[in-house]
């Protein structure tokens, strides 16, 4: 079965799979940037190949989310994937189920610092970067990505209605991390990784593991590594045509010096409910 590692993009997912494969795959906790792949993404073109042709069609794809799923659990086995999908129904299809999800690891960011990740991630600026965050309707997925990566369509929904749509699977088999904390103590984080792991796994974890995770996947190493070594998960810029850093500011991006008042204004408004909940706005 499944475990998810799912977010709104932005949000700390690749982050949190490095912590992930630091702790499961490598060697004493000392992780290696090219061990993300070891964690795969879903939904991905060779995922349908039994399925369907037309990679273009969302209706195809999300007919086929879970004849997908179910293929690939037909081993028996625990495996993880990266999603950014929303746990959505999209016409009379569903994108999972506690058939094919045995837990999720949920990553939520406050969207006002997701902003400024989106600008310079997808060549965006802050107007076209809020409508991405406020549309109801968002989907990812182009033909220039499917030929490049073999991305296919993921359904995003508006970020709000990301977060919420993940906490009605499963709420008992749900952690939920927030990208915020990993910055402040990411130690404590890396606990609740590990010890929610083993309600699932037969995992080995030793102090010096831990400890050599807390400093091999810190923000600030993860970006040294891409610097020196590259990073496929990175993008080019639509604007320059260079290639963007995929690990950008970390905790150096706050909203309070680099966000305009009147668009943090219309996030406050737009998700209030959601912001008070996660302690990102009091009331």
């Amino acid at each position: 079965m499944i475990i998810w590692i799912t977010s709104y993009p932005k949000s700390g997912n690749t982050w949190v799979r490095a912590i992930l494969c630091s702790l499961l795959y490598s060697r004493n906790g000392n992780f290696r940037l090219d061990e993300l792949e070891k964690i795969k993404q879903f939904p991905m073109k060779n995922h349908f190949k039994d399925f369907t042709d037309d990679i273009f069609n969302i209706d195809e794809i999300s007919k086929n989310w879970l004849p997908a799923q179910e293929k690939l659990n037909l081993d028996n086995s625990i495996k993880f994937f990266k999603t950014h999908n929303a746990f959505c129904k999209y016409k009379d299809y569903v994108f999972t189920n506690k058939k094919n999800t045995l837990a999720t690891i949920y990553i939520v960011r406050d969207p006002r610092n997701i902003i400024t990740s989106l600008t310079h991630h997808y060549s965006l600026n802050f107007n076209m970067a809020k409508e991405m965050l406020f549309s109801s309707t968002r989907v990812l997925g182009n033909e220039a990505s499917y030929k490049s990566k073999g991305h296919v369509y993921t359904v995003l929904g508006n970020w709000a209605d990301h977060y919420n749509s993940w906490k009605k699977l499963d709420p008992e088999n749900t952690l939920l991390l927030k990208y915020e904390d990993l910055i402040k103590d990411p130690k404590l984080q890396i606990l609740k990784i590990a010890n929610f792991l083993k309600k699932y796994l037969e995992i080995y974890l030793t102090d010096k593991i831990i400890e050599n995770t807390l400093i091999s996947t810190k923000f600030e190493n993860l970006k040294l590594f891409e610097k020196k070594h590259g990073f496929y998960e990175s993008v080019t810029n639509k604007i320059t045509q260079k290639k963007t850093n995929f690990f950008n500011l970390g905790k150096e991006n706050d909203w309070k010096k680099l966000l305009d008042s009147k668009v943090k204004l219309e996030i406050d408004k737009k998700f209030s409910k959601e912001l008070i909940e996660l302690g990102y706005l009091t009331k």
